[in-house]
């Protein structure tokens, strides 16, 4: 029996003695293991379970700008996915933009399909949390898109942003063609000179991603920062480096000016938005 008691204690103690280094060391992937361990899951069930799970339920209709959550979109409507942290802060400073049709809250750019927040959270299933963005391309370019992306966050700190730890808090750029690709790429090279320019030591390490498959998330996270009773919850640190207009980052082709673009460009983003 006290063989019995002592492989129990143990059995709590390891993990919780692991996530306290990964914690100090500041290890997600660690961390991750950790917490997956303890919650009684590992990659390959969270994969099985997902495999014949289908899509989440959400509301129909967007909680805030009243317009569907699921395509098909209007005709000539463009998308792109951003991922700057938590994804309920994130969210809200996009459906603000004007010319923005619609957003949603999701997992993108991992391994596990249909994810779900609890497995997501362990990192077994490499997603990131990510916001889809619906726009209209005569309203705004999706190279103002990139302005809110990159000045509404720190885009140097790895798996984590401020106060959040984990690889699902990374950030990035997930994109659905060529033009989009090589206009976030520049952008990211105008920033990091930016930031190289403000004094600013960190390297950004936000990835861009073309064509990975997005999840909707939970319906209760869907423009969940203007519902009843939320948290008023927001990790981003941006760094209140502006980013430079598109006709210095180097492009062959800056795409015209869009009806809201001048207002973009006039905004600063560079503080939580609650």
């Amino acid at each position: 029996r006290i063989v019995e008691k002592l492989l129990d204690r143990l059995w709590f103690a390891i993990p919780l003695a692991l996530a306290v280094a990964a914690l100090i060391f500041r290890s997600p992937a660690l961390l991750n293991t950790t917490l997956a361990s303890r919650m009684g899951m590992s990659q390959s069930t969270t994969a099985a379970a997902a495999a014949v799970r289908s899509e989440m339920a959400v509301s129909p209709k967007h909680y805030v700008l009243k317009n569907p959550m699921r395509g098909p979109w209007p005709a000539g409507f463009e998308s792109a996915v951003f991922a700057t942290g938590c994804f309920w802060g994130t969210e809200k400073r996009f459906w603000l933009i004007p010319g923005v049709y619609s957003t949603a809250v999701g997992y993108i750019n991992g391994q596990t399909p249909h994810p779900t927040y609890k497995e997501v959270c362990t990192g077994t299933t490499g997603h990131t949390e990510a916001v889809q963005v619906v726009y209209d391309p005569k309203a705004v370019r999706f190279v103002d898109l990139l302005k809110p992306f990159w000045e509404s966050h720190d885009p140097t700190q790895g798996n984590r942003q401020g106060g959040d730890h984990g690889t699902q808090y990374r950030s990035g750029i997930y994109v659905a063609t060529p033009e989009q690709e090589a206009q976030a790429a520049a952008s990211k090279r105008a920033y990091q000179a930016a930031l190289t320019a403000g004094g600013h030591r960190g390297t950004i390490t936000s990835e861009i991603v073309r064509g990975p498959v997005f999840y909707y998330a939970e319906d209760y996270h869907q423009q969940y920062i203007d519902k009843p009773g939320n948290r008023k919850y927001c990790g981003a640190q941006p760094l209140s480096i502006p980013l430079p207009p598109p006709e210095q980052w180097g492009l062959d082709t800056v795409p015209p000016p869009a009806a809201n673009s001048a207002a973009i460009w006039g905004e600063v983003y560079d503080s939580c938005i609650l």
